[in-house]
């Protein structure tokens, strides 16, 4: 914005008041501008930096990989104990979605739970009383009746 309101002619002044800046800020990112090209940000170096870095990363996936049916909470003691710096629950399950782990959940679950197939339930008999009131089609059923 800078550079787009010098080039159209206004005054490192005029610029400072339409923009909001300071003139000192006006005229070195313009300077900087002609002299190199590009103008840089600080931005990169603002904010909280991550717990989590590659390293960390690399030994939280081998964590999952031992055990694959490990909760968030375990995830994130193990990890804990070899680590000076500790993190918590909620950083672990952000750097688990960052690395493409988005549920502590099987995606595969069974169509009807392992309590209800001990009641001896059928899936006709699941939909008639209401537990399976979706209307998707599920993989490998043509169609749900409803009746």
């Amino acid at each position: 914005m800078v550079v787009g309101a010098r080039r159209a002619g206004l005054s490192i002044s005029q610029s400072a008041q339409l923009l909001g800046f300071s003139r000192t800020t006006i005229s070195r990112v313009y300077k900087e501008w002609c002299e190199k090209g590009k103008t840089s940000s600080m931005r990169q170096s603002c904010g909280r930096k991550c717990l989590v870095d590659a390293r960390g990363q690399r030994r939280m996936g081998q964590l999952i990989q031992a055990d694959r049916r490990a909760t968030l909470t375990e995830i994130t003691t193990r990890y804990n104990r070899g680590m000076q710096q500790s993190i918590c629950e909620a950083t672990t399950r952000t750097t688990l979605r960052r690395m493409g782990y988005n549920s502590r959940r099987p995606h595969r679950v069974p169509l009807i739970s392992t309590t209800n197939r001990k009641r001896g339930y059928n899936l006709h008999e699941l939909t008639k009383i209401g537990q399976l009131k979706t209307g998707r089609m599920w993989p490998g059923l043509m169609s749900l009746d409803f009746c």
